[in-house]
């Protein structure tokens, strides 16, 4: 999945729509946990005959439930609708939840920075105790908590961002896995090894659809630590902060002025990008698990194997980045209606549960549970970001309050309309701005 942020209107008119639910007579209904404040024990296959349930899902994922609810139903009797929201996701959620329709369950990324964005103190069942959780991996723990209260359920792991490189392109530059980075300047020297020795470009980017240009950016902040992203969400630090200047003017200088990325850089797609790597036209892409599924979907995993690895890379560690998406998480809504309520608990026990094996096994994707193990047949792009995620450093999708639309203004930045410190400011103003629209202390 693309990771992505809405434009700062878009997001400031979501949060004032969502907030008009507060007021709606079932966003304080009971329904997260009992008397002692224990939730109690749910068992996955207890019939539910004549339950309907409602699901929402993205245009593009509306097919990603399709096996747990088949076998939820065979299992339980109950029904469970999936229901397609138009795109932008992000954008029409909220303000479907303000006219007063709601789900029973949903896909939403869970991340500080998105699941704020439906209010879920207001509208979401509280999940913390469901039989799951424990079992989750830590990265997957992390995900899906919002003041210490668990809203959402993790079914995915977080994509992984890292290098696909092409290695026949690597072959011809004399390259190897001892040659791989340890550093993201050791990248742009390998990127260059690549331009010298093949015909191959360097890196492929894509301005024509923009997201993914923010991805060389995001990369090399993973020197800041916890407390600045800290002080960030307390408008203590500033996306002007000279580091991520710097690693603006260092993607512009010492990646596109420097000739690293293919000729058509402003105007290179998604697809293109998958077309050219593998086609061997470049010799890297640095981009989320989206790729990953991309290739999968048009190549065998042997044709893979053969063709494409990867690496994982950070500022100054060859270590991986996580990034949530939409398909990561579930999220369970107060809807007054006890029975349906309980039976979206059941649901997501069942997933979690009994259910698991057999659905990333269909989905063909890794587990979030270190004792399900991950699927066989696999390529091998894709082990080595399930043994690369627990050590991940997370995008600043993970960490920031806001996710403010870096790439946009990156995308400026490349048609020559915004300097670095100009996309700084850009960047800045909108995290801000959407911050302070959000109620955020200190904005």
């Amino acid at each position: 999945m693309k990771t992505r942020a809405l434009p700062a209107l878009a997001l400031i008119c979501a949060i004032g729509l969502a907030a008009t639910a507060c007021s709606d007579p079932t966003a304080g209904s009971s329904g997260d946990s009992g008397a002692d404040g224990k939730q109690a024990a749910v068992d996955p296959t207890a019939r539910l005959d004549g339950v309907k349930l409602t699901m929402w899902t993205a245009q593009n994922t509306v097919n990603a439930p399709k096996q747990v609810i088949d076998a939820f139903e065979k299992a339980t009797g109950a029904k469970v609708e999936t229901q397609a929201i138009p795109d932008l996701y992000e954008q029409n959620v909220p303000t479907k939840l303000a006219s007063g329709d709601r789900p029973d369950l949903m896909f939403w990324q869970p991340s500080i920075s998105t699941l704020p964005f439906i209010q879920p103190k207001q509208n979401l069942l509280t999940l913390d105790g469901e039989p799951w959780e424990a079992k989750l991996g830590d990265t997957e723990k992390s995900l899906g908590v919002i003041d210490g209260k668990r809203y959402a359920a993790i079914v995915t792991s977080p994509a992984m961002l890292g290098v696909y490189y092409n290695k026949d392109v690597f072959q011809q530059a004399g390259l190897s896995e001892k040659d791989f980075p340890k550093s993201y300047d050791e990248l742009l020297a390998l990127g260059h090894k690549v331009v010298d020795k093949t015909d191959a470009a360097g890196f492929y980017e894509a301005g024509g659809d923009k997201w993914p240009l923010q991805w060389q950016m995001q990369v090399q902040l993973t020197d800041l630590d916890k407390q600045w992203w800290d002080g960030l969400n307390k408008n203590e630090e500033k996306w002007t902060d000279p580091v991520v200047v710097g690693a603006i003017k260092k993607y512009k200088e010492k990646l596109l002025d420097a000739g690293l990325a293919q000729k058509n850089y402003r105007t290179g797609t998604f697809t293109g990008q998958a077309d050219d790597l593998w086609n061997g036209d470049v010799g890297m892409v640095l981009n989320v698990t989206s790729f990953q599924s991309q290739l999968q979907a048009t190549y065998s995993t042997a044709e893979i194997d053969k063709k494409i690895g990867w690496f994982p890379i950070a500022n100054s560690a060859a270590t991986g980045m996580y990034s949530p998406d939409q398909t990561n998480g579930v999220v369970a809504f107060k809807t007054g209606d006890e029975k349906r309520q309980n039976a979206a608990r059941q649901f997501l026990a069942f997933w979690l549960g009994p259910d698991y094996a057999d659905y990333i096994k269909a989905m063909k994707i890794p587990s979030v549970q270190p004792s399900v193990p991950t699927p066989d047949g696999l390529p091998q792009t894709s082990k080595a970001q399930v043994t690369a995620l627990p050590t991940a450093i997370g995008v600043f999708q993970a960490k920031a309050i806001v996710a403010p639309d870096t790439h946009l203004y990156l995308a400026d930045m490349i048609f020559g309309k915004k300097e670095p410190q100009q996309v700084a400011q850009a960047i800045q103003d909108q995290f801000a701005q959407v911050a302070k629209a959000q109620g955020a202390p200190g904005f």
